[in-house]
């Protein structure tokens, strides 16, 4: 039974390549013939248009897939170019940021190293910037030898504030642009005082300015550091800049007038600043303050004893 199948598959195999070889010969005999050329390049230069247009269209098709593909990979190239330009940005802000913070460093150290007082450098860590209330934090305290009520400058010796509250290792700063701030400011040109007060908006009003002093437009205004009677001191030291005039306001049936003044100092940015540890403020320490004559006790520092001077022996008249 095997046998007989296989016999089969070999006639049939036998078969078609008989066919096959036939088809081939009479398909070479065909082709030689010259009416069949002929009916061929007849049919070739008819379908010569088709042709073209069939292989215009393919290579259309192919340029549109390759604009396809080129397009895509311009629109990934972008894509890395924005993403590179984006951290470029990201780098020059990082740097810009990082000049100021050195001129500021910079600043501060060349004004430290020339300065009168004894100073800590700080960093400001928070700010609360409101209109009813302008603070900011810094991260030394007492920890570092800071104290209450000591006075905070930045470069160029422009005042900010004072200390308002303090912890081990933080501090408030309440600044001059606070409506609860207060300084006596000194101008410039005349030696004139006045009041300064923080306002909304940044700027400083001084007021009770003595109406006949002429107040100029940039002139600049300085701590008065004044000293009373009793050994009392002005919180902030003198001579500290305080801002510059921006504008007069006075009242002819007034005996006073206000000026506004622009701070020296970058109240709503400053980062860096130093605080000034040898100032204080106020009333002297009890053993400093001054001993009315007659007052039994030791005597402070610098003083010396109440005297009774001895009366000037005057020429007497006769009569």
């Amino acid at each position: 039974m095997t046998t007989l199948l296989s016999n089969r598959r070999v006639r049939r195999r036998g078969i078609v390549f008989t066919v096959l070889v036939v088809i081939t010969l009479l398909l070479m005999a065909f082709s030689a013939n010259p009416a069949v050329l002929g009916f061929k390049r007849g049919l070739q230069f008819a379908l010569r248009p088709i042709q073209g247009a069939v292989a215009g269209f393919a290579s259309d098709v192919s340029s549109v897939v390759g604009s396809i593909g080129e397009i895509n990979q311009l629109r990934i190239d972008n894509a890395a170019l924005r993403e590179e330009n984006q951290g470029l940005a990201n780098d020059n802000t990082r740097l810009a940021q990082l000049k100021s913070e050195n001129d500021q460093l910079t600043a501060l150290l060349q004004l430290q190293s020339g300065f009168d007082h004894k100073t800590v450098a700080v960093r400001v860590i928070g700010r609360e910037l409101l209109p009813t209330s302008r603070v900011v934090t810094i991260d030394k305290g007492t920890s570092d030898g800071l104290a209450m009520g000591e006075v905070v400058i930045v470069q160029g010796g422009a005042v900010v504030g004072r200390i308002s509250d303090i912890g081990p290792n933080f501090a408030k700063v309440t600044l001059i642009s606070d409506p609860s701030s207060t300084v006596i400011g000194q101008l410039q040109k005349s030696g004139a005082t006045g009041e300064i007060g923080g306002e909304a908006g940044g700027v400083l009003t001084m007021k009770n300015v003595d109406s006949s002093v002429t107040v100029a437009l940039d002139e600049e205004v300085f701590t008065a550091g004044l000293e009373l009677a009793g050994g009392v001191r002005s919180p902030y030291p003198k001579g500290l800049i305080l801002g510059s005039v921006v504008d007069v306001q006075r009242d002819a049936n007034d005996v006073v007038q206000t000026a506004f003044v622009q701070p020296a100092a970058p109240l709503d940015t400053f980062e860096l600043a130093l605080v000034i540890t040898d100032y204080t403020g106020g009333l002297p320490p009890a053993d400093q303050q001054p001993v009315p004559c007659g007052t039994s006790g030791p005597v402070p520092a610098n003083e010396v004893p109440c005297y009774t001077a001895t009366p000037t022996p005057t020429k007497s008249t006769k009569p």
